[in-house]
């Protein structure tokens, strides 16, 4: 058990912090124990730096201890927490959902790179929405767009609509269970997915962090980790408006997997790579006839 006493300073509290996490192996220690300092004692960095002399107190030194207990044990910061940031943007989390990582906002960028107008009411469809991270954060771009995110947990659809209220975009976003698109009626200008793509055989493999605490059902993607992608490709392109695109993320080696698939259901794919130079994201719209 971590002891803290009550009449630790915020900064001893801090560098304690950073010692439990660094001897139990945390790479990221000295940010892990940082970012746990200031939510459990509820201050900003700003506290900190001027008033890091000031006790914990006893509420503050058992909620430290707890939270560097978990986070000793393996536990990820951010189901600590239970929120993290996504597009500068805060989203609570539930055993449901993913955490939102930053390789997803490569999807966001690309998504606002197609040449959609800022002040368009386009319509957006988020398969998958988990959190709803993708489908706040371009509701948030787009101020007349009006957006449906579709999940088959409703533990991950009620977490996607509080963040959605949460980040004033409730009135735009409606969120419903559905089996990927299987139950839409479109036109949409835009349909985005971040599906499960592990296969099942390497999920089990994953680090203890992902496996551990991540939903399996987000991340495994059958046998071959394609299984969502190409129920998604048969059900979405009669759904798109023209001009319409349908934006996924991939994981790092399924790009030529994907741009398969793509031409075998009529669409021209345009693989976008993440800041690693990984193929992140794949971009698709119908063939034009000529």
């Amino acid at each position: 058990m971590i002891a803290l006493a009550p009449e630790t300073s915020r900064i001893a509290a801090r560098a304690r912090a950073v010692d439990v996490l660094a001897a139990g192996g945390i790479e990221t220690a000295a940010l892990d124990a940082r970012i746990l300092v200031e939510e459990a004692l509820g201050v900003t960095a700003t506290d900190l730096a001027l008033r890091g002399e000031a006790p914990i107190g006893p509420e503050g030194a058992a909620r430290l201890a707890a939270f560097l207990a978990r986070r000793a044990a393996g536990e990820p910061v951010a189901r600590i927490i239970g929120a993290w940031e996504f597009w500068g943007l805060p989203f609570a989390l539930s055993p449901e959902t993913l955490v939102p990582r930053p390789d997803t906002e490569t999807l966001v960028e690309t998504a606002l790179g197609l040449g959609l107008r800022r002040d368009g009411a386009h319509r957006l469809a988020d398969l998958g929405t988990g959190s709803g991270c993708i489908l706040v954060a371009l509701l948030s771009e787009w101020p007349r767009a009006e957006g449906l995110g579709l999940d088959r947990s409703p533990g991950a659809l009620r977490t996607a609509r509080a963040n959605a209220a949460r980040n004033g975009v409730g009135d735009r976003a409606a969120f419903a269970a559905g089996d990927w698109a299987a139950a839409l009626a479109g036109p949409f200008d835009l349909v985005v997915a971040n599906p499960p793509y592990i296969a099942s055989t390497i999920v089990d493999g994953l680090s203890g962090e992902v496996r551990d605490h991540d939903p399996r059902l987000a991340l495994d993607g059958g046998s071959d980790g394609l299984d969502a992608y190409r129920a998604i490709l048969a059900q979405v392109p009669p759904l798109l408006a023209p001009g319409g695109h349908l934006v996924v993320e991939i994981g790092y080696d399924q790009e030529a997997a994907l741009r398969g698939l793509a031409a075998a259901h009529g669409l021209m794919p345009e693989v976008r790579r993440d800041l690693a130079g990984h193929p992140r994201v794949v971009v698709m719209a119908p063939r034009i006839a000529t």
